[in-house]
């Protein structure tokens, strides 16, 4: 059965054998559970059941790539024929997953988002080793005070400890795509600021990040009323511009504003 990829489904198909073997051997899979994310052609899934886990679930949108996995694997794995951003994480199975996802582009932000906004106190993962175009990649690690920093680093940076593995090339995918990709693995932080709602935190950052380059005195007086107050409270220098705050620093305004709409 020819496949032929989908620019519509931002479809780069892994084939770099090297990379692929890589990749299974980051984290031990033997006798676990796990979810992979866009498989494509099944490449990476077939390293994966060499490691022997205790099931595997794909998530693939693809009509015609279910089918190709049906007859490449038959019941070796459990094939979800859905968008991703449609399932429910938590619906999947009962255990802790080992994520593996070599995520489209064009919605690899808004996976991860929805996957950090919905985190409950339990986490559905082990981990997350996941694929990104570098230039988001950049973003996710990014560090206060760098160009790169902003609302994607806050929002990471807050349940989980994240670690870059390596940057691929273009050819390592079918297609070749024009930009450099990275693949880097989440793990759950066991102590994080505690929110009660993690789309406060997207606002906040939202409406600080809509003006990165200005002084953060006009979002805060947007936010808070008494916004000499809150900073003062806060130690925080309102003369200073968004990229200038830690991630720590972000997670106690939106507790702030929990606090007092509460």
């Amino acid at each position: 059965m020819k496949i032929i990829s989908k620019k519509s489904l931002g479809q780069n198909f892994l084939i770099d054998h090297n990379i692929l073997k890589q990749i299974v051997n980051i984290v031990k899979i033997e006798n676990k559970e796990i979810l992979e994310v866009g498989p494509g052609t099944g490449n990476l899934t077939q390293y994966i059941l060499k490691k022997n886990p205790k099931k595997i679930h794909v998530i693939e949108k693809d009509k015609d790539l279910c089918l190709l996995l049906n007859e490449k694997f038959n019941d070796k794995v459990n094939i979800i024929n859905n968008d991703i951003l449609r399932v429910s994480e938590d619906t999947i199975s009962q255990s802790k997953l080992i994520v593996f996802g070599n995520l489209p582009y064009n919605i690899s932000t808004e996976i991860l988002s929805k996957w950090i906004t919905n985190l409950n106190k339990e986490f559905w993962f082990d981990k997350l080793i996941l694929m990104f175009q570098k230039e988001v990649a950049d973003r996710i690690i990014a560090k206060s005070g760098t160009s790169n920093y902003g609302r994607l680093s806050i929002l990471s940076n807050w349940k989980l400890n994240i670690e870059k593995i390596i940057d691929i090339k273009p050819e390592s995918f079918l297609p070749k795509p024009k930009i450099n990709s990275s693949l880097l693995v989440f793990s759950p932080k066991k102590e994080f600021f505690n929110l009660k709602n993690p789309k406060n935190l997207e606002m906040i950052t939202r409406v600080f990040f809509s003006k990165r380059r200005k002084m953060i005195k006009k979002p805060f007086n947007q936010i808070f009323n008494n916004s000499n107050k809150i900073s003062k409270k806060l130690e925080i220098d309102l003369n200073l511009r968004p990229q200038n705050l830690k991630p720590e620093t972000y997670y106690k305004i939106t507790k702030e504003y929990e606090d007092l709409r509460s």
